[in-house]
């Protein structure tokens, strides 16, 4: 009767750590939503900021086949 008594006791304290972590992880993503829920990532950028797709010489044509190629050379 004793060992079943530590058999049920053990389970509870699994089954309460396990509780209060999922609790905590819930509350903590909920956190997080709400943190980031009004970041606006696609305003416009504010200060001196530089087109990131524009070429440093505009004379020379834009050729696909040479960013593709250089793509797959950096591997990015």
């Amino acid at each position: 009767m004793r060992a079943w008594l530590m058999i049920a006791f053990q389970t509870i304290k699994v089954f309460v750590l396990f509780t209060g972590c999922t609790i905590l992880f819930y509350y903590g993503i909920m956190w997080l939503n709400e943190e980031y829920q009004d970041y606006h990532r696609y305003d416009e950028p504010k200060g001196a900021a530089v087109k990131v797709s524009a070429s440093a010489n505009s004379s020379e044509p834009f050729n696909w086949l040479d960013r593709l190629i250089l793509f797959y050379l950096n591997g990015e």
